[in-house]
């Protein structure tokens, strides 16, 4: 008797050390677990610069003199991974949803791959995601300095940021970042409550946000 409960004891330490080493398998991102939106605009010249026409036609074609497009609203989390791709973005929009943002958008494929990797995680459906889109969109201003660019020009991160700022108000040092790959900007990216009502601060985004002495600033085309 002592004998099997020593062997079960020694069989128990053994299942546990291996249980203590098995891989843990992800949990999968729940549908509207997120702190707060980040809406990316993308600045069209600097992205068709660096990617280059085929990667959009509808964007990048010669006179199409796209500014800021909309690349996404994103449901984004503080201290940790975000959510994307989740269960909920496999289901495909409506035409008439994506239709509803054609105007945002620069093609109706962005916003159906948004939709698919972040909307869905943002735990409202299609239709009510999109019109956050707007929503989000509506409640940014653009900088009119950026707005009329006619010529190319090298600036800092800053002077972008500053741009934003002044155009609103409530935006403050803190809530939003500039994306630059290779020196040339192409998007800024702008904090927002779950509300859309008003901008917040993003830590963690602002982190990522463009550290180069300076960028170039490219006009629409």
């Amino acid at each position: 008797m002592r004998g099997q409960y020593f062997a079960a004891s020694i069989l128990s330490g053994v299942l546990g050390a291996w249980l203590s080493l098995a891989p843990v398998q992800a949990q999968a991102p729940r549908a509207g677990d997120f702190d707060h939106y980040v809406l990316a605009l993308s600045w069209s010249p600097g992205f068709c610069a660096l990617n280059g026409s085929d990667r959009n036609s509808t964007q990048c074609q010669p006179g199409a003199r796209f500014g800021f497009v909309v690349h996404g609203l994103w449901p984004q989390s503080e201290g940790e991974r975000s959510p994307a791709n989740c269960e909920a973005g496999l289901r495909p929009p409506a035409v008439a949803d994506v239709a509803s943002v054609r105007d945002l958008f620069p093609s109706e494929s962005l916003a159906r791959y948004q939709w698919r990797k972040h909307g869905g995680c943002s735990g409202l459906p299609a239709s009510a995601y999109f019109a956050q889109v707007r929503r989000a969109r509506a409640a940014v201003e653009i900088p009119p300095e950026m707005a009329e660019l006619r010529a190319a020009k090298r600036v800092q991160p800053e002077e972008i940021l500053r741009a934003f700022r002044e155009a609103n108000p409530r935006l403050r040092p803190g809530m939003a970042a500039v994306s630059c790959p290779q020196n040339v900007f192409q998007e800024v990216r702008i904090c927002m409550s779950r509300d859309l009502r008003d901008f917040v601060p993003c830590p963690d985004v602002v982190r990522r946000s463009c550290r180069a002495r300076d960028i170039e600033l490219q006009p629409p085309l």
